[in-house]
């Protein structure tokens, strides 16, 4: 004979008030913990759709990004004449050769600057990238002093708009285009002529050479040779491996700091789903002699009392996800680690972190419940009969 769900549940709605105030609590715990995980997870997806698996990125071996590589433009043009690169509809190698350089700009409304990464382009970059397109004005004209930025930079630094004009360079740069990267770094960035960007900063050689694999198998191939080469000190990655490891460090940074406020947060709402179920238990000392004597066993009043902690776990856990969920309507900018340029991308909510918060939540509730669990299914039946 079991002791019924629904006696768990109608003594938690019969302490409504009670009941509410601890589940509150267990769901800010798990509000922050889906929180940091979201955060995390939208960093990391923003880079990682930037890059594309038949893409490879070339940079200076022991270089983590591009702003830190050279590529000289003899080693740049013989990347160019490999059989791996993959010929476009023109009959031209589907390669681009980059610059990419860092500088400040103001935010809008306010003097407060930030990094900006400034991306010198070719002809294949716009071809070789599909989730950028071009949503106000047109590509910037090669051989001008023209960009384009992305919506983001558009929306929150001051000259990043459709006709506006950025100072940078020693020269004067006309924004004449505005694209939409999607949820990528892209977004991030100000394009420009890469033969223009080269001369204006002083940069002589490239940051890096992307280009399409012809054969996606061929890579592993091409990596050894070109990294096995007397004549290179270059290394390749596959664009998606690329953008990962940039998103690795402060991921990682996140989710610690996020467990560390998290640990400390669920202590407080362990306590107090503990404090709520051993006055539950305080309260119906008489209930549960009586449970006993009509021949329920201590393990069916350590489930009942267990399962009602489990309960506020699970709602609490319920509640914190549905007010998370709203974080994705949000964009943050943080500091790109690898770059220290600003990277703005939004709050992501995953399968994985529904489950995992659930799971988190039910943990809160076991902790909390099982020693006043434990408590009600050790009273006497006698002593418990005493106090009706």
């Amino acid at each position: 004979m079991k002791i019924p769900f629904s006696y768990s549940f109608r003594n938690l709605w019969t302490r409504r008030l009670t009941t509410i105030l601890t589940a509150s609590g267990m769901a800010l715990v798990v509000f922050v913990f889906a929180s940091i995980l979201m955060l995390a997870e939208g960093l990391q997806k923003t880079l990682v759709q930037s890059g594309s698996y038949d893409n490879v990125v070339i940079i200076r071996k022991a270089s983590s990004t591009e702003v830190q590589s050279i590529v000289e433009r003899l080693q740049a043009s013989i990347v160019e004449t490999r059989p791996e690169v993959a010929i476009g509809a023109d009959g031209r190698p589907m390669i681009a050769k980059e610059l990419v350089v860092l500088i400040n700009l103001a935010k809008r409304g306010t003097s407060k600057p930030a990094q900006v990464v400034i991306r010198g382009i070719g002809g294949k970059s716009l071809l070789l990238r599909p989730q950028v397109r071009i949503v106000q004005g047109r590509m910037p004209r090669p051989g001008s002093s023209e960009i384009m930025a992305g919506q983001s930079i558009a929306k929150r630094f001051q000259g990043g708009g459709l006709g506006e004009t950025l100072r940078f360079a020693t020269r004067d740069w006309k924004v004449v285009g505005v694209f939409d990267a999607g949820n990528t770094s892209f977004a991030s960035e100000i394009w420009g002529d890469v033969e223009q960007m080269m001369p204006a900063f002083r940069r002589p050689v490239y940051s890096s050479v992307i280009f399409k694999l012809r054969d996606s198998s061929e890579f592993d191939m091409f990596k050894s040779q070109i990294e096995n080469d007397p004549r290179f000190t270059l290394e390749a990655r596959r664009e998606t491996k690329y953008y990962a490891d940039q998103s690795e460090i402060i991921a990682k940074f996140l989710r610690i700091l996020g467990m560390s406020l998290t640990v400390i947060f669920s202590l407080g709402a362990i306590i107090g789903a503990m404090i709520t179920m051993y006055a539950a238990v305080a309260n119906r000392t008489g209930e549960i002699g009586t449970l006993r004597s009509l021949g329920f066993m201590r393990s069916n009043i350590l489930a009942a009392f267990l399962m009602e902690s489990l309960l506020l776990g699970f709602v609490g856990g319920c509640v914190g996800l549905f007010f998370a969920s709203f974080l994705q309507f949000f964009t943050i900018s943080t500091i790109n680690f690898q770059t220290f340029s600003e990277l703005a991308f939004s709050f992501t909510l995953t399968f994985e972190i529904i489950y995992k918060s659930l799971i988190f939540s039910q943990v809160m509730g076991f902790i909390g419940g099982v020693l006043p669990a434990v408590r009600a299914a050790r009273m006497n039946i006698v002593d418990s009969l005493r106090t009706v």
